[in-house]
């Protein structure tokens, strides 16, 4: 912790330009993502292929390339957050127990949902629909009554453990869109932190439990989680357990694996451990989620984009599963690291606000 005057002296605010451009950014994006909503409410059949098979997909690359635009421009984000730029919220500061605890509910959220594709979610528009508008919901309801990003954005978002696990090497800091002001909100600020990582300088115990989660077992629940079919779904619920089992079977696999190593090597190469499970991890789920867009599916049908099984060579998805694992293992484990952060962080809101450095 320090003072934000020597933090952040000289530190711009977003100029109007950069206001006029990020605002445009953000509505373009909150409108594509109104369009699939409705799509799977009134079209689910092209609800489902945009929100599932396109939208989903380029997530991750995203959240490991430029990690910092996402957070701007996030739909989610920026429905939530919307209540607190015009001002309709409460300022109640998170303490950061709690805010460890909302982080590990975030990765409860992600674990819990994810599965329930399989039985229901990738076949079924309005019910996709449905889920999304509940996260919605919890979004702006917590966000109108904590500190900006600290209940939401940085705690209880199931996308947040995931953007943590791969952000560590951004390409580019990017101007904070949302937070003009810093008020302190985290601690530390995942916007701000450089090479943000689940288990960077973190001693709190729920906090590293659910990095640890992230981190050692989120490759084998990926794993598992592709070893699963989408079933139809008014069946799905019969299978439930299967849905379930596999990726946390698997979770549990990996996050063994993952902790004999972390005891077995020095204290000097946990970061590259690290990186090297998080490479793993997308890694994995390009491996598969890839050739299935194409219709070169575990399961023949499941996540089908453009079947091109006719057209294309059997060389096809094996040339993208190399090309995907070399370069998610050159970006986050071989390349030098720059140290950069998601976004930039903004001025203090007033003076003697403290600032985490961290």
């Amino acid at each position: 912790m320090g003072n934000s005057e020597s933090i952040l002296e000289g530190t711009p605010l977003l100029t109007s330009r950069s206001w006029v451009i990020w605002r445009t950014l953000q509505l373009t994006v909150w409108l594509v993502g109104l369009g699939i909503f409705l799509a799977l409410v009134f079209a689910p059949t092209i609800g489902i292929h945009a929100f599932w098979n396109v939208l989903i997909p380029v997530a991750p690359a995203l959240f490991a390339i430029a990690t910092g635009f996402w957070r701007n421009v996030c739909p989610l984000g920026s429905t939530a957050l919307l209540t607190r730029h015009m001002g309709w919220f409460t300022r109640r500061e998170l303490s950061v127990t709690w805010q460890a605890r909302l982080e590990l509910m975030g990765v409860a959220l992600l674990l819990l949902i994810v599965p329930l594709r399989h039985v229901i979610l990738d076949l079924n528009g309005p019910a996709t629909a449905i889920t999304l508008a509940t996260i919605i919901l919890l979004a702006v309801i917590v966000c109108t009554r904590f500190e900006w990003k600290s209940a939401w954005c940085s705690g209880l978002c199931p996308i947040y453990p995931v953007e943590k696990l791969y952000g560590s090497e951004p390409v580019a800091s990017f101007t904070n869109a949302h937070c003009h002001r810093c008020v302190a909100c985290v601690t530390p600020c995942p916007d701000s932190q450089p090479s943000v990582s689940p288990l960077v300088q973190d001693q709190i115990r729920l906090r590293r439990l659910g990095g640890t989660l992230m981190v050692g077992g989120f490759v084998g629940y990926i794993w598992g989680w592709f070893h699963v079919q989408d079933y139809v779904a008014n069946e799905g619920y019969k299978h439930l357990i299967e849905a379930y089992a596999w990726p946390l079977s698997a979770m549990m696999v990996t996050l063994t694996a993952y902790l004999l190593i972390e005891r077995l090597i020095p204290d000097r190469h946990h970061m590259r451990l690290n990186r090297v499970f998080a490479a793993a991890a997308i890694s994995c789920y390009y491996w598969y989620r890839l050739p299935a867009l194409f219709g070169f599916a575990l399961f023949p049908g499941d996540g089908v984009l453009v079947d091109c099984r006719d057209v294309l060579s059997s060389w096809f998805p094996v040339a993208l599963r190399i090309f995907t694992t070399i370069f998610f293992f050159w970006w986050l484990v071989i390349r030098a690291s720059a140290s950069r952060t998601w976004l930039t962080r903004p001025p203090a809101a007033a003076t003697g606000t403290m600032v985490c450095t961290q």
